[in-house]
């Protein structure tokens, strides 16, 4: 029986940007300006330390005091779901421990990273990582990684409440729906395909594109899942060539859509991730971003 906790799970949750200074260190000034422009534009979640955090570049001292930081900025005023994977299980472990301490609402993570992960491995590596506290787990699978046998036993774990679906193939989303039931609570990691992957059993989305986004994602979301299909089909259809655009300059292109639109600087990339330069101006800039927030239009 799902708790009435997991009712939070649900929603557009903002994969959070972690802001750094020049020299890559942690920068808390910004991120407080992050957290506070997500809460008044009412996203319902922030997934922190994924891969739009940066979470696997930073050390483990830095991820724990990222953690700290936003959970006493957003103070319970928003819920939190810290990323917690790392190289080695018991680094995660010892993560997850932290960010349960002081007071986040959900843990998720990565499977086995670098070495090839057998079934075995990956579910005793999620399985250590969720019985390690009582807080509500969310396994984090990236591409074809719907392997049915660590599915069903994953099934078996009262921690796991759910999962972060990072896939572009629809039935990997739609055959875990229906092995989980109404036992879980999924979430899409594909932006392009938020809409999309709602009919395929979804009750949320994690995404980079929502700390820039967030109302006019949350609106068509809910608008589609309404009825309005042509207008979600119309801005999907823009989103995805939107995000097919960027994507070679993503991390610059961030960087400076935040300042331009919202005065927050996010900072380059930590190494070995690269800030190349940018072929648009300011303006053209604004105009993607603006072409993109037109199709918001909530009746007043």
């Amino acid at each position: 029986m799902m708790s009435e906790q997991s009712n939070i799970f649900q929603g557009l949750w903002p994969a959070l940007f972690t802001p750094v200074n020049p020299d890559g260190t942690f920068n808390p000034k910004e991120l407080e300006k992050l957290i506070e422009l997500l809460i008044k534009q009412q996203v319902d979640g922030l997934y922190l330390l994924g891969s739009t955090g940066q979470g696997f570049l930073f050390s483990e001292k830095e991820r724990k005091e990222i953690t700290r930081t936003t959970l006493e900025i957003a103070n319970k005023r928003i819920p939190v779901m810290v990323q917690v994977g790392a190289l080695n299980t018991e680094e995660s472990i010892r993560l997850a421990k932290d960010a349960a301490s002081h007071g986040a609402d959900g843990i998720s993570s990565v499977g086995p990273i670098y070495y090839g992960a057998s079934a075995d491995m990956a579910f005793e590596h999620y399985r250590r990582i969720a019985q390690a506290t009582d807080v509500p787990f969310f396994p984090y699978q990236i591409g074809s990684a719907a392997n049915h046998q660590v599915i069903d036993r994953l099934l078996d774990l009262p921690q796991v409440h759910g999962m972060k679906l990072t896939t572009d193939k629809m039935l990997e989303i739609s055959t875990i729906k229906n092995r989980a039931g109404d036992k879980w609570k999924l979430f899409s990691g594909a932006d392009e395909l938020m809409c999309q992957a709602a009919l395929c059993g979804t009750v949320g989305a994690i995404g980079t594109s929502y700390n820039l986004f967030g109302p006019t994602c949350k609106y068509i979301r809910e608008t589609f899942l309404a009825g309005e299909t042509q207008h979600a089909m119309d801005y999907m259809l823009t989103f995805q060539k939107f995000i097919e655009t960027i994507i070679p300059v993503i991390w610059s292109f961030f960087n400076r859509a935040m300042y331009l639109r919202y005065d927050i600087t996010i900072g380059e990339p930590k190494p070995p991730l690269l800030a190349k330069a940018l072929p648009w101006s300011d303006e053209e800039i604004m105009g993607m971003t603006e072409e993109i927030e037109s199709f918001y239009t909530p009746v007043s």
